[in-house]
């Protein structure tokens, strides 16, 4: 349910490299906004190259939230990513300011938008265990076949490639006998989402990613996730499922090279990029797109202040 009387809130969404981050710390200051981030790899302390986490210079030019709030060994569910969102939107409102809602990460995006009742089913480490190890000796395909067969609304909504999503959709069927979406009702949304999308042409999306990736790897991609490692952080920790972490991890046990290693993140981006378009379509009508070019800041403005806070 959306009102008129409600505030706005907007989200950049999009597909990674588009260039929602840039375009919303350009945009806060001429709003007196404040950006909460909606992607799931920020949320870790840490991992900051191979996120590509905006710069402590970045988020000086407009507050930024839900960046660097918990350690890799203290995972956050998405339950508890919707509660403080929520709570910086209404804290970002109530000072009289507009909240930028700003990520890829579909889920985080629509929990909000939608206003998601998530699953209350705990965490079952004896279940996932065993689900773990199915996905080790079967193949995680043999989990996605089950996910489907339970839950088919729920497995054409997640990204099949990712073990964690999987076997956390299995363990809330399993443990519940109900399926993930039926469990997963809707509340009211407390304030008047205006969504503007940024894109780019697939071919300049991937070869901006390959551009990126090489400038990871020359930051020091790998020496940060060899300190990680040190420090005693489990590489089959969540946060370590962030696109190019693991095939670091497998680099640095030799069971990768160099060469193969870039080649898998580079596939990796690729299909992040074609996933992220099942989240944010381009037939969306609620979706305001726009191209990315020299104009894309003032088209920007001028549609937020002709629609969403007009």
């Amino acid at each position: 349910m959306q009102s008129a009387d409600k505030s706005p809130v907007v989200f950049l969404v999009g597909p990674s490299g588009a260039g929602k981050s840039a375009l919303a710390v350009a945009l806060a200051p001429r709003f007196r906004g404040e950006i909460i981030s909606a992607d799931s790899r920020l949320l870790y302390r840490g991992f900051d190259i191979g996120t590509d986490k905006p710069s402590s210079s970045v988020r000086s030019l407009a507050p930024h939230y839900l960046i660097d709030v918990t350690d890799p060994d203290q995972p956050w569910s998405l339950a508890e990513y919707q509660a403080a969102a929520l709570e910086s939107i209404a804290d970002i409102q109530a000072r009289d300011r507009l909240p930028f809602c700003v990520g890829g990460t579909g889920q985080y995006i629509f929990a909000l938008l939608e206003g998601w009742d998530i699953p209350p089913a705990a965490p079952s480490p004896e279940l996932r265990i065993r689900l773990e190890e199915r996905a080790a000796a079967e193949g995680l395909a043999a989990l996605n076949d089950e996910l489907a067969r339970l839950d088919p609304a729920t497995a054409a909504a997640i990204d099949p490639k990712n073990p964690r999503r999987v076997i956390r959709a299995l363990e809330v069927v399993l443990s519940t006998g109900k399926s993930f979406s039926a469990q997963r009702t809707r509340r009211e949304v407390p304030f008047r989402p205006f969504l503007l999308g940024v894109n780019r042409p697939r071919p300049e999306l991937y070869s901006l990613a390959d551009s990126r990736i090489d400038r990871m790897f020359q930051a020091g991609w790998v020496e940060e996730v060899r300190s990680l490692l040190h420090k005693g952080y489990s590489p089959r920790l969540p946060a370590f499922s962030a696109l190019g972490y693991g095939s670091i991890v497998r680099y640095l046990q030799s069971e990768l090279t160099i060469e193969e290693c870039t080649a898998e993140i580079r596939r990796s981006t690729r299909i992040l990029i074609r996933h992220q378009a099942n989240w944010f379509r381009a037939d969306d009508p609620q979706i305001h797109w726009l191209s990315a070019g020299p104009d894309l800041e003032d088209q920007a403005e001028n549609l937020i202040r002709s629609t969403a806070i007009s």
